[in-house]
């Protein structure tokens, strides 16, 4: 069977004539979550990272967005992977993606870079899955915060990224994934996720889109929220 590109089908149309790519909108109550931007992805000598620089781009793009939330009193809040040394607590996971090793007790893979980074006061979800809610107590921080809308950043794409956008989605958050502060090995698996995100789980949003709502918005902190 002839792919969609040589018929000449247009995905977008198709999609939306389907019934899917509505919008979300953003809300009032914003929060920035930035999932596990760390060494694993950025060091080239890690099984995780990409020889194309993407991982690098999304990490300056994200360090944009944390320091326009900081700004604007908006909460930042990261995860990490966190495993045992041996992996157990990673289940099947661990054993489908034996790459996960990097972020097992004392890897240096499984630090922060400089920028973006944790600072004094912010919530940091340490996680075993791909979620960022799977298992922890983000969604209830959230709440108890007011927030309606989550910008996300991060890594991967196709992987931790879209399983927190689409549990963001469930959890009753607007999730807007932030394109340019995101970040995959190959740019093709990288787009063809930002369009079923935004097809199906998520609006998709460019950086400077991302950095007007949230200079626009300028929340007084909500309350217990790092400030």
């Amino acid at each position: 069977m002839p792919a969609d590109s040589d018929r000449g089908v247009d995905p977008g149309a198709d999609y939306r004539g389907a019934g899917f790519l509505g919008r979300l909108g953003a809300g009032v109550r914003p929060a920035v979550l930035v999932v596990d931007v760390v060494e694993a992805y950025l060091d080239p000598d890690s099984p995780l990272s990409d020889s194309g620089g993407r991982f690098e781009a999304a990490r300056r793009a994200t360090a944009d967005l944390v320091a326009e939330a900081r700004t604007a009193g908006v909460p930042v809040v990261f995860t990490e992977v966190r495993l045992v040394r041996g992996g157990a607590d990673g289940g099947l996971f661990r054993v489908k993606v034996p790459a996960l090793a990097a972020f097992e007790e004392g890897s240096p893979m499984a630090r922060f870079p400089d920028d973006p980074a944790p600072q004094d006061g912010e919530v940091v979800v340490s996680k075993q899955y791909a979620s960022a809610f799977f298992g922890t107590s983000l969604a209830s921080t959230l709440n108890a915060w007011g927030i309606d809308t989550v910008l996300i950043a991060g890594f991967s794409t196709s992987g931790c990224v879209r399983a927190s956008a689409t549990d963001a989605l469930q959890h009753g958050f607007r999730p807007l994934v932030v394109a340019d502060a995101c970040g995959d090995r190959t740019a093709q698996i990288h787009e063809r996720n930002l369009f079923d995100l935004d097809a199906k789980y998520a609006d998709v949003v460019g950086l400077d889109d991302a950095l007007a709502y949230v200079r626009r918005t300028r929340p007084a902190p909500a309350e217990g929220a790092a400030r």
